[in-house]
């Protein structure tokens, strides 16, 4: 129950912060938001099977990036009027959103299905170093791909459109962001409370009681990675919208450690963890950015306190605080 206060005063200083920033006529400060928006809602994919199912992937960047790459190749070709391909058949880009998304899911929710086969056949820090790897190849990959920009990333300057709002007003993107990232933690919450969470909590815990009772491990594992991907994919092709800007950079180990960090700093298992991850991740990189080069040795300092005596991170450190008022 106290939970959920906290969860609802952080939905609150999410909301409030853009609407502030637009009356004081502070666009930056919304784009700030926005990417706590996106940010969250890459931590929530990760957040489904790391808190939740206990898999500590390290190739999240993997489908963050698919999702950006997605987004991104559609847009150029339809700002160029090149179609993807003409044979067999016609295939068009689009500069929609609502074409976008489900290709940047799809194609994301594709990838962790094949990563996910092969990877969740290994445990601890194998399995670690086979997502990593997947993740590094489709980098290695990217930088040379010299038709979508190489290494020198893609870019297609027109943010796309989401049924006739304009999606250049910052406080607009914003509420398309936030309302997705809504959607997502809804999604989760539902999930974690299903049967299927319910599994997915067990083969976390104790995978051969649960293979006992007649439920394999590996595919509840395997489903849970696919809405993992996808909600990552989904992230990636935000945020290559709000940038309109894709880069091999989105694919990179970095990203996938950042995602973590969004997770850990919020609260692992904590539904709006990875949005106060995000949101701390974003405010220390704002102030501490201004102040030295080096601000990341902060970040690590404060991750190193999380680590080590608030596992909870900061929604079950505020959680215990009040159970002990």
């Amino acid at each position: 129950m106290r939970e959920g206060w906290i969860n609802a005063v952080i939905l609150a200083l999410l909301a409030a912060v853009p609407l502030a920033a637009w009356a004081l006529d502070e666009p930056f400060v919304i784009t700030l938001a926005t990417k706590v928006a996106i940010f969250a809602l890459a931590g929530v994919g990760l957040n489904f099977v790391l808190g939740f199912g206990g898999l500590v992937s390290f190739g999240h960047a993997a489908f963050f990036g698919l999702g950006g790459y997605a987004a991104g190749i559609l847009a150029s070709h339809a700002a160029n009027y090149e179609p993807l391909m003409s044979w067999p058949f016609v295939l068009e880009g689009s500069q929609q959103m609502l074409v976008i998304w489900p290709v940047a899911i799809g194609v994301s929710a594709l990838a962790a299905l094949v990563i996910g086969a092969l990877s969740l056949r290994t445990r601890g820090v194998y399995f670690i170093m086979v997502t990593l790897a997947f993740a590094q190849m489709l980098y290695y990959f990217a930088i040379s791909w010299p038709s979508y920009g190489g290494e020198d990333g893609l870019s297609f300057y027109v943010r796309n459109g989401f049924l006739g709002v304009n999606t250049f007003d910052p406080l607009s993107f914003f509420t398309i962001c936030c309302g997705l990232l809504l959607m997502a933690l809804g999604l989760t919450d539902v999930l974690r409370r299903s049967r299927f969470g319910l599994a997915l909590e067990a083969a976390r815990q104790n995978p051969q009681r649960l293979l006992s009772v007649g439920i394999r491990p590996y595919g509840v594992q395997l489903v849970a990675f696919v809405i993992s991907g996808a909600l990552t994919g989904l992230a990636g092709a935000l945020y290559a919208d709000l940038n309109r800007f894709v880069s091999p950079n989105m694919l990179s180990w970095h990203t996938s450690g950042e995602i973590m960090i969004f997770v850990i700093l919020g609260g692992v298992a904590r539904l709006w963890g990875p949005v106060a991850g995000a949101g701390l991740y974003i405010l220390l990189e704002h102030q501490l950015g201004g102040i030295s080069d080096y601000w990341q040795v902060y970040l690590g300092l404060l991750l190193l306190v999380v680590v080590i005596f608030a596992r909870g991170g900061v929604i079950g450190v505020l959680a215990r605080k009040q159970d002990h008022d």
